[in-house]
């Protein structure tokens, strides 16, 4: 993917995982572009509640391309993977910024994909096209400026594939993420996820997580805050 986007963020890796055997080590490391296939796979076999959302869309670029990609191409110093020695198999990605991320999304990112995922009309049905909700999600960026969040500007995405998780990977990228918000000056974070996904709560809740009730708040979705500061 062409990425004219300086690059700024430390070139460290941390090794985690493993046991006497040397097995189950993870580098986790900022992102590189030749990264950009595996964070795609990783989106699409985590996208469905943490599920494997494959067989759930048409378009197997949609999904990365709102809650994945952007972020590594806009803002690469806030993008980081775990591997496993041949590829990704896990990745966080956020910005410090949210408000000033939806102006570059628009700005910036909307006009390189725009024609590859048409935004539906008004018209279509979208429980019977998940392509189309997502389409719709993709060209409306200001929806990520939610009443309530100002005190919690940034905000992120992780995706682990099975394999990697319960190893210490997810752990290790949460806090090379929150020590490079912390360092951009960002003093709170805040994400949404599925509210199905127990297991992903329950990982948030040890990294110090808060749920934040939203005015007009869906059921199908859970706000969580914390500070970046905060030991985890």
């Amino acid at each position: 993917m062409i990425n004219d986007v300086p690059r700024r963020h430390p070139t460290g890796a941390a090794a985690v995982g493993g046991n006497a055997k040397g097995s189950n080590v993870f580098a986790v490391r900022p992102y590189q572009d030749s990264d950009e296939a595996a964070m795609r796979d990783i989106c699409m076999r985590t996208g469905n509640a943490g599920g494997d959302a494959r067989g759930l869309y048409r378009d197997q670029d949609l999904i990365s391309d709102i809650f994945a990609i952007p972020y590594a191409v806009l803002e690469p110093e806030f993008a980081f993977v775990a591997d496993d020695g041949g590829r990704a198999v896990g990745y966080i990605v956020g910005t410090p910024d949210t408000a000033r991320f939806i102006e570059r999304f628009r700005e910036q990112w909307l006009p390189r994909v725009a024609d590859l995922h048409i935004q539906p009309s008004e018209q279509d049905d979208f429980d019977a096209d998940p392509d189309g909700w997502m389409a719709a999600l993709l060209h409306n960026p200001e929806r990520m400026l939610k009443p309530g969040l100002a005190a919690y500007p940034a905000h992120l995405h992780i995706d682990l594939l099975p394999q990697a998780q319960g190893k210490g990977a997810g752990r290790a990228l949460m806090n090379m993420f929150l020590a490079a918000l912390n360092a951009a000056g960002a003093e709170a974070v805040h994400l949404s996820m599925a509210t199905s996904n127990t297991g992903a709560r329950a990982f948030y809740d040890r990294m110090g997580f808060t749920e934040i009730r939203l005015p007009d708040q869906s059921a199908d979705l859970t706000y969580l805050i914390r500070p970046t500061a905060q030991d985890g």
